[in-house]
């Protein structure tokens, strides 16, 4: 059973009275009379981060992809509560200095406050953090519309890759390791971009689990398609490199996750406004596809009109 096919058949009419919820389909919970949105994530050691040999590193990445919840809605978080489980080696005294050092850089970084939390004992590691922000309007799944061009802020790939060289899978020089490992630990997520998102997104996302398995949750509940670009599908310089250094393939990359770059959607008449925010804000924003309706199929092409077939869309929570 897959994450949504849980929800669905579990918890969906516990929330049916309450439209905040979003019929618990969409990246936060959201009070429009209270302006209150709120976000939920948890942080599994070995499955959301490979280990705690470097927690400074660690809870800078948990926090980031908690927060890009909100910021993909157009919202900056305010508040956030922090709880974690763990024993008194992943809890140590220098651990927790450090944590608590990054926790000050993350707060000074993005204006966000500490609001309480929890703590137990246990042999197995794990966070949860629950982000709050408060707003008036938020940008929906689900909204996009025929036609509307489809957008992504950043690189995709990096994380990923940074992944395989903390795993050993693959091996580069002391420059390139350094800069994935970064971008797996501390993800580049658009905090400068989410007041301005508002003016012309119809519909957004984060990319946690990965560029395709995400584009598809952003219009799940809409007899839409897609059609993919293949070749705008934005990477850095170094991953370029790498792929050809390596002989690897960037559809094996562009999908797996852990990017917590935005995804959105945008009417046509709004290119130049997007480009000069993309300009003034120094922030890259890459127009990758275009919504269809549902008598197209939805497809990834290259430059030649070629279809490309990538076979893991992402990471696919399921319980089995």
């Amino acid at each position: 059973m897959n994450e949504f096919d849980l929800i669905k058949k579990y918890f969906s009419n516990l929330a049916k009275k309450s439209k905040a919820s979003l019929n618990l389909n969409d990246d936060v919970f959201f009070n429009k009379l209270n302006k209150l949105v709120v976000s939920v994530d948890t942080y599994i050691e070995g499955n959301h981060f490979i280990n705690f040999k470097k927690p400074d590193l660690t809870i800078k990445k948990i926090i980031r992809s908690s927060i890009s919840d909100l910021l993909c809605k157009g919202v900056k978080p305010k508040y956030y509560f922090l709880s974690g489980s763990g024993n008194s080696k992943a809890f140590s005294n220098n651990n927790l200095k450090k944590i608590s050092k990054s926790l000050k850089e993350e707060q000074t970084k993005y204006n966000i406050i500490l609001g309480g939390g929890d703590t137990v004992y246990s042999n197995k590691l794990s966070f949860t953090v629950t982000s709050i922000g408060f707003s008036n309007k938020i940008i929906y799944r689900n909204r996009s519309i025929i036609n509307d061009d489809l957008y992504v802020t950043g690189n995709l790939g990096d994380s990923f890759l940074g992944l395989l060289v903390l795993k050993n899978k693959i091996k580069l020089n002391k420059k390139l390791s350094t800069y994935f490992i970064n971008h797996y630990y501390k993800p580049d997520i658009k905090y400068s971009l989410t007041d301005r998102l508002n003016k012309f997104a119809t519909s957004s996302i984060d990319l946690s689990d990965g560029l395709i398995s995400d584009l598809e949750k952003l219009i799940n509940k809409q007899k839409n398609s897609y059609k993919l670009f293949f070749d705008k599908i934005p990477i850095s310089k170094n991953l370029n490199s790498v792929i050809n250094l390596k002989n690897l393939s960037k559809k094996n990359l562009i999908s797996k996750g852990d990017d917590y770059q935005i995804l959105f959607t945008s009417n046509s008449k709004n290119r130049d406004l997007i480009k000069k925010i993309s300009s003034t804000r120094n922030i890259k924003i890459t127009r990758i596809g275009k919504i269809l309706n549902s008598t197209h199929k939805s497809s990834i092409i290259d430059r030649y009109g070629h279809l490309i077939k990538i076979n893991n869309k992402g990471y696919n929570h399921t319980f089995d």
